[in-house]
């Protein structure tokens, strides 16, 4: 094969020249259809986008062998059917459960099309580019570990539905999606889809907006992973970093009012003081007011700034 051939190329020759048995998905061959998606070399790509040549750049030349290797393997998260044949299922029912689709009293126009202005649309762009083609879904941690965690392809697709200006359900869509692990709150950040999407839709990133969505509606009482993420704020405003000892007691015991969650910090807590490593006492940054300055301004410029205007451009 010469460098420049992709991945899909050389299983095509395999197949047709070598092993007409061998099992794996394709289409376009062009980037549009996400059918060929697989672990190339470790990491979940498109077959059809990555070819001989940028593989082969990943190896240092001191260390190359005489005929380099490329492994190729399934998509993880997915049961195998056969050789690079994996079961979706569990992908697309994750999928229909957070409803990817407008709502049907946002469709229910009779006379005329719904329409959208230029700004309303392109807040769809980044995340309406998702060609489904499984490579998050295959390399989120979070989906590994928490089979209840419906993915980051599906809580992309759901923040596309939170942003569409012709969708009527935003505020039952909320509930569905901060059911816990289950929801956006089983992302753990790992910031792994944003690495391996083909399509730059950044999934991690679309999370953090539902998330953003739900903080601004609900306060401290409403779960302990709203409750994490505020009282995070509120004592890095207090002290420049996190005073861990307040971080325990605020979010997991609740301010006390969560009797089981407090013992459950018993244990650890003895077991730091024993080893010498409970902090005694709390030392404020420095810097405190300038950090309190910076949040209070991001704090300010997402209320009163149109979302259209501070989100990055793809």
């Amino acid at each position: 094969m010469e460098e420049g051939n992709t991945i899909l190329e050389c299983l095509n020759r395999i197949k047709w020249e070598q092993d007409g048995t061998l099992a794996f998905r394709k289409n376009c061959r062009n980037t549009i259809c996400g059918s060929c998606a697989m672990r190339i070399n470790g990491r979940s790509a498109l077959a059809c986008k990555e070819n001989v040549g940028n593989e082969l750049a990943q190896i240092p030349e001191h260390h190359r062998p005489e005929i380099p290797e490329i492994t190729i393997a399934p998509l993880g998260n997915l049961p195998v059917i056969k050789d690079l044949v994996v079961d979706m299922r569990s992908f697309w029912d994750n999928l229909e459960a957070v409803e990817p689709y407008v709502s049907t009293a946002g469709r229910t126009i009779p006379e005329r099309e719904f329409l959208q202005s230029p700004q309303e649309r392109s807040r769809l762009d980044q995340n309406g580019n998702c060609i489904m083609c499984g490579a998050c879904y295959s390399e989120c941690n979070a989906r590994e570990v928490d089979p209840t965690f419906v993915g980051p392809h599906a809580l992309a697709k759901a923040q596309r539905l939170v942003a569409d200006s012709r969708d009527t359900a935003i505020e039952s869509r909320l509930e569905n999606y901060n059911q816990g692990t289950k929801g956006v709150w089983g992302c753990t950040r790992c910031l792994m889809c944003n690495a391996v999407c083909p399509m730059d839709v950044a999934p991690m990133d679309q999370i953090g907006k539902i998330k953003q969505e739900i903080l601004t509606r609900k306060d401290k009482q409403a779960s302990r992973s709203i409750r994490h993420r505020k009282v995070l704020i509120d004592l890095v405003k207090q002290g420049g970093w996190v005073d861990e000892r307040k971080f325990g007691i605020q979010v997991v015991a609740n301010f006390f009012r969560d009797i089981k969650g407090m013992l459950s910090l018993s244990p650890l807590g003895l077991r730091m003081l024993a080893r010498g490593k409970f902090p005694l006492g709390f030392d404020a940054s420095e810097d405190t007011a300038q950090v309190r300055s910076l949040i209070e301004s991001v704090q300010t410029l997402k209320s009163e700034t149109p979302e259209e205007e501070i989100l990055p451009k793809s």
